[in-house]
């Protein structure tokens, strides 16, 4: 390690300041993990680094210290104005902490090897546990969103599809969710990837129906699955704990299972008799309420819903609905939509 009489006043600064950096920079990242995601598992991480470098940080560094003379006291960058969300903090502390790691790896080699071992392997972890994070940052506003989304536009194919569902998004719909049965891939690539595009601009989720490759090609912010399609375990193996899975269910039954899965909303119908799906028979809204006793995930009824039988699930309590016909086959998209959100938005007597 060398005498403390041989360390260079001006290298001991230099790892004091490193050492308060990282210190501070694994605290703020660490209480985002408690408070905004409540994982125990990534705090457990964060503090004990934090305090295996605190054990490290020796009183001779602490003497050197002198903010008075520091140039760099106080600077800032416009930069640091520019963190809106609580992603846009844990990325730049995330890159603090690790830049300061490296000045401390870099620096003790010589002066003091423990140190220097231990600032490389925390920067390693870090590296690991901020993809972690920002993974699961991503889910929590993805589910935060959903939490707030009362009426899901399903898609159907028609040559004004892109302008119906910008109708839609303007008029405050704030999921959608592309399903296409025909064409090639290639088509349902490039439809999924302007719907994506579209989404990302109004802030809006967009949910791929069926298919976890187009998801992912497109990133999507999640994937609607039948009860013939995967698994949910094999399905949220695929996608990540950071995009939404959602199920449909035809029955309470169904509705229990998916409740007790790593679904994070539910599809409930047919309510109504649909030419979507004339073999299914209507489940009515009463089996709606029923299954809103059942589980807290978001469930959205669907199967023939309009303006006109609206009332009937808002009775049983249902406020969240996906429609296909009521937008996408309205004469006036954007009305529709307005019109449906008004409804389910309107107070309970």
């Amino acid at each position: 390690m060398g005498c403390e009489s041989s360390l260079d006043p001006r290298v001991a600064r230099l790892i004091d300041a490193n050492l308060d950096r990282a210190r501070e920079g694994l605290r703020v990242v660490e209480d985002w993990c408690r408070f905004g995601l409540e994982r125990d598992d990534l705090v457990i991480s964060l503090k004990d680094w934090r305090q295996r470098l605190g054990k490290l940080h020796q009183e001779r560094y602490k003497r050197a210290r002198s903010t008075v003379t520091d140039p760099g006291a106080g600077m800032e960058h416009p930069a640091q104005l520019d963190r809106h969300s609580p992603r846009q903090v844990v990325e730049a502390n995330c890159g603090r902490v690790q830049e300061a790691l490296r000045v401390l790896e870099e620096y003790g080699r010589n002066v003091d090897a423990p140190l220097s071992a231990e600032a490389a392997a925390i920067r390693y972890g870090l590296y690991d546990l901020e993809v972690t994070c920002l993974t699961a940052t991503s889910g929590n506003n993805r589910r935060n969103r959903l939490e707030d989304c009362q009426l899901c536009l399903i898609t159907s194919p028609c040559p004004d599809l892109v302008d119906r569902v910008t109708a839609a998004l303007r008029s405050g719909v704030a999921m959608v969710q592309h399903r296409c049965k025909s064409g090639s891939d290639l088509e349902r690539l490039a439809e999924a990837r302007t719907l994506a595009a579209l989404c990302r601009d109004h802030g809006a989720l967009l949910i791929i129906n069926d298919r976890i490759d187009l998801a992912l090609a497109v990133d999507a912010d999640g994937v609607h699955l039948g009860q013939d399609d995967l698994p949910t375990d094999v399905a949220r193996g695929l996608i990540g704990p950071g995009r939404l899975l959602g199920r449909s269910t035809h029955s309470l039954n169904q509705v229990a299972e998916a409740h007790r899965e790593e679904c994070d909303y539910l599809g409930l119908g047919p309510v109504n008799n649909t030419a979507v799906k004339p073999e299914r028979p209507a489940i009515g809204a009463a089996l709606v309420g029923e299954a809103l006793a059942i589980t807290h995930k978001p469930v959205f009824a669907i199967g023939g819903i309009t303006q006109a039988n609206l009332d009937a699930l808002m009775a049983v309590g249902c406020r969240r609905v996906a429609v296909i016909g009521a937008i996408m086959g309205a004469d006036n998209p954007e009305k529709a939509s307005q019109n449906l959100l008004s409804s389910l938005s309107r107070p309970t007597l």
